[in-house]
């Protein structure tokens, strides 16, 4: 019977339990030269797949001031996250046990204006700063990809 119990959770939270909600930073700095801005990405810590900073919420913070803390720990930048969000997408978060736990992620532009020498999560990702177009290939999620196409156009 526990089993059957365990089995009964795990669908619950698959099919029943609504989104969760996650913040993140899409960290960009301009060119000098004009054009799209350069986008910061970073590898998750489990699988190696290139994503944003992002988390979950932090008590009564709001979104903005949670994914500018989030980009300092695990991507060590600083920068003001503007406070309306660009935009938002979707993602199934692996969960232990294998359970995938949608979530719906609010992202705030965050423009890079210092690096921190130490931050939590130093030596545990890469960290790359590419151009719009190539951090569009690079990350597997549609929607952001779309957002970060959008972000890129309407600041450039």
């Amino acid at each position: 019977m526990k089993i059957l119990s365990e089995i009964s959770d795990t669908l619950y939270l698959m099919f029943r339990r609504p989104k969760r909600a996650q913040y993140a930073a899409l960290c960009y700095r301009l060119r000098e030269n004009g054009g799209s801005p350069d986008i910061l990405l970073l590898t998750s810590r489990d699988t190696g797949r290139w994503v944003i900073p992002k988390g979950w919420p932090m008590g009564a913070r709001p979104g903005y001031e949670v994914a500018a803390q989030e980009a300092l720990e695990e991507a060590g930048v600083i920068g003001e996250a503007e406070r309306q969000p660009v935009g938002c997408f979707g993602y199934d978060k692996a969960m232990a046990e294998g359970v995938k736990m949608p979530c719906e992620v609010q992202v705030h532009a965050l423009k890079v204006t210092e690096y921190a020498e130490e931050f939590k999560e130093k030596g545990k990702r890469r960290i790359e700063w590419v151009s719009a177009g190539e951090a569009e290939t690079r990350v597997q999620e549609p929607g952001l990809k779309k957002l970060i196409h959008d972000f890129a156009q309407r600041r450039s």
